[in-house]
Formats: structure tokens, sequence, C-alpha cells
């Protein structure tokens, strides 16, 4: 059991330290090809594109909804011991959260094929998501004790935290239906490196008086955290060769999984658009290096009871570890190697945008207006402004956020994307996005969150996403 509540601190540290997945300034900005990631639907003129290796697309995002380091070791005058305990310990809640996610692509490109109305991508990206929430009952027991908590149950279902590493295999095809609908659908092989979750944990632990003894513990639990690759990465790390076994894996060497993003955007008029895309909604099959640790069942005891004088006649007896194994006699703790399924964290997304102002040159040989009219590419306009909406799938529940956004295009070769953002994380999350086209290079440049730049200790979240990419239009 020590063990098990070991591992599980473990990987919760792992969750906070991991550096969720909202990406509003990439979304529906469709001058940066990884729109399509977002988006497979999305309206795209492109005769095609190559992602630089390694550098054509990185995101990192990071959130505490419950607290920030200033709150904590701000110079405010108030002892830091009773700022843990009231913001931290007794302030926050059990649906806090500390979550975090990374994405590296490793290769993107896409090209319009002999049917123009039709566009494929595909690729390679690495990327690790966790997410954990505050375990409050557990951090009171632990800090404060139960001497004083006569009758008070603490909740054990707290304990909410899910992780994994993957690398994720990608193609995509898009496609023009007529002048208003652009559809899209990506498939996605999903290589697992590592993954742990532990989302379904109930019970309680309560103090009461005891018969036998001044008081009684009794525990009703019913646990389990499962992982898979763990104690294969844990192996390699000290075998000295973890590169090798973490590159295996991420390449069909550990557990695999499948899933399908969708998405579509449909044009009310030339200046009306409506977009949504689902993402990940998938799953992953392990049976590969799978330890799970689950701790169920109910027990009371009253303490350690020493009988005097017969304790004395074995003066090296462990009476600690004599209570450690009685409850584990009646909790049984279990170790399996069980498959098991986990899914993926799927995320939605919607947006409504209205294009207006000047029309802009074409980058593709084509009447626009003429084109829109008879399936062709829509026309492009300086200004655009809109909203959206975006959900995440997490363990304790959908996780939402609403965007609002202004689009400003100056000419072909620059465009700034600017987002408000409301989610449980801040409610003044003012993000820039700035998109650069130098002949055929691509830069682009998102962060969210800015407002928080003046004062880091003090910020919730923080977000940045950036790639590097060639692009051609064809002949123009």
């Amino acid at each position: 059991m020590k063990k098990f509540l070991f591992s599980i601190s473990v990987l919760f540290g792992i969750c906070v330290h991991v550096s969720g997945q909202n990406k509003q300034l990439l979304y529906d900005f469709n001058e940066i090809p990884q729109s399509l990631m977002v988006n497979p639907g999305v309206v795209t003129d492109f005769d095609w594109y190559s992602g630089v290796p390694l550098l054509s697309g990185l995101s990192f995002q990071a959130g505490s909804s419950g607290i920030s380091v200033n709150d904590i070791f701000a110079d405010d005058g108030i002892d830091v011991n009773v700022k843990i305990r009231e913001r931290a310990i007794l302030g926050m809640s059990p649906s806090d959260e500390l979550s975090g996610t990374y994405q590296v692509e490793l290769l993107n490109f896409g090209f319009r094929g002999a049917n123009p109305s039709v566009f494929y991508s595909l690729g390679l990206y690495h990327e690790g998501d966790a997410i954990g929430y505050w375990f409050k009952d557990y951090a009171i027991l632990a800090v404060e004790g139960n001497a004083d908590k006569l009758n008070q149950r603490f909740d054990l279902g707290h304990l909410r935290t899910r992780g994994e590493m993957l690398n994720v295999f990608h193609f995509g095809v898009n496609k023009k239906v007529n002048s208003q609908l652009t559809i899209g659908g990506r498939a996605k092989v999903y290589s697992s490196i590592l993954d742990f979750n532990s989302t379904g944990n109930s019970g309680y632990f309560v103090t009461t008086e005891g018969q036998n003894n001044i008081f009684a513990s009794t525990i009703n639990a019913n646990m389990e955290l499962r992982t898979s690759g763990a104690a294969s990465l844990s192996n390699a790390q000290d075998d000295g060769n973890l590169a090798s076994t973490f590159l295996k894996r991420g390449l069909f060497g550990g557990n695999l999984g499948v899933g399908v993003d969708l998405g579509f955007s449909y044009n009310f008029n030339e200046q009306t658009i409506l977009t949504a895309s689902v993402l990940d909604l998938g799953f992953i099959y392990h049976t590969d290096n799978v330890r799970s640790y689950t701790l169920n069942g109910s027990a009371t005891v009253e303490g350690v009871e020493i009988i005097l004088p017969d304790a004395l006649a074995d003066p090296n007896r462990d009476f600690w570890q004599d209570l450690v194994d009685e409850i584990e006699t009646f909790v049984p703790f279990e170790r399996n190697s069980e498959s098991y399924i986990s899914f993926r964290p799927t995320k939605l997304n919607a947006s409504l945008r209205y294009n207006f102002g000047k029309q802009l040159p074409t980058r593709v040989d084509c009447d626009c207006k003429t084109a829109f009219r008879s399936g062709g590419f829509p026309p492009r306009y300086t200004n655009g402004i809109g909203g959206q909406l975006y959900m995440i799938n997490r363990p304790r529940g959908p996780q939402m956020a609403l965007s609002a956004f202004y689009l400003r295009r100056l000419g072909n070769a620059m465009a700034i994307k600017t987002t408000y953002t409301v989610d449980k994380f801040s409610y003044t999350n003012v993000g820039l996005g700035l998109n650069l086209q130098a002949g055929p290079v691509n830069l682009y440049v998102l962060a969210d969150n800015l407002l928080a730049y003046r004062n880091l200790a003090d910020s919730r979240y923080a977000s940045l996403q950036f790639g590097l990419n060639i692009i051609s239009w064809g002949r123009n």
C-alpha cells in the first residue's frame, strides 16, 4: 500500500510539472497550414506546403485554475505557512486543476491532388498531455492529521489524474464540396510511449471512537492506478538506453490505438462562415508493459495494540508493520498486468466569423468571386470578426472556453489575429497571433494571456505556439 500511495504521489508530481489544449489563436487562421490540424475542414488555397522538420509546429500550454506562485510567495506581509494553509490546502477545491500539454511536429506536409478540390495532408507529431485535480482531503489529512477530526470523512475520490506521451501518425483529406461547404477528415494511428490514469477512485477514511482503543480508523476504498510504459522507461533509464527505448515505443513498439478528426466550413454567403471540428475521437489499447494497482475493500483498525508483558517476549517485533499487514489483509492491495483501453481527451471547436472590408488580391490563378459561385475559393477580406467555442473531455467532466477574435490582413504578407478568452483559468486572457509570409517562407508566432506577462509569477495560464513552413500557391 505504501508503494501504491508513493506511485500516485510521483505521478501527480509529473502531472504538475508537465508543460490545457485550447488553440483558439490557430483555429480558423487559414493562412497557417497547421490550422488543418485543428480543423481538417478549414478552407485552404495552398497548392502544397511543407513544414520544416521539428520547427513547423511547436506548442506549449500550462494552467492552474486554483493558485499561482504569487499567491504563496508574494511579499505581502503574510506568513508563507499561513498562505499555504489558507490559499492552497483549504482554499483550493477538488475541481481545481493543474494541467498542461506540449506538441512537437516531426513531419508535416500537404498537397493538392489531381482533382483541385481535394487537398491531402500527412505527417507525424509527438505529444504529451497531463492533468491532476487538487486532492484536498489528502492534503488536509497529511498536514493536519486526524487527531481532532473525529467522525470527519476524508473523500478518497479527490484523487483524479491522468497523463500520456505518444506519437501520432496522421493522414487527412480536405474536400471543397461546393461554393458553400468544405469538409475534412483525418485518420490517426497512436503509438503510446507512456500512459497513466487514476480517475475512477471512490471511498473514504474516517476516525471514530474505538472500543478496544481510544480511536478506530476505518478505510473504505475502491481505487485503481493503471500505467503502461512506465516500467519499461524506468528500466531503460537504469540500463542507460532510455533514448532508444523511448524511440522504439514511439515507432509502433509500444501500445497502439486509432482515432479520427472531423471538421467542416460552411459559407452562408461570401462573408459569413460557420466552422466546427471534433478532434481525437479515438482510443489506445494498452497490452504491453502494463502495471496496474488496486486498493479495494473495507477495514476498521484501532491502531497498534501492544499487550504487556507478552510484547516484551519479542523486542524485535515491528508493531507498525503488523498494522500495515493487518490493513492489507482486510483491504487487498493488488498488482496486475491486465490490458486496458484509454480514450483520448476529445476536443470540440466551433466558430462563426464575419469578413468585411477591402477584398484582397488572390494568391491563386483565379477570379475568386466568380470561382466562389462555381465552387472555387472564397474571396479574402482585410478584416474578420467572430466568436469561438472550445470544449475538451476531462476526468471531472467537459471543460469549456469562449473566445472572441479579430483578424486583420495586411496584404498577402502579414496577418494578425487577437483573441479574448474566458475559461476556468482566466477571465482576462488576451492573445495575439502573427503570421508572416516572405515569398514561400511562412513564419507564425501565437501567444496567449499577454496581460499576465507583466507578472509571470501571478499568472495561472501560459501558452505559446510557433512554426516555420514552406508554402506554394502554384503558378502565382
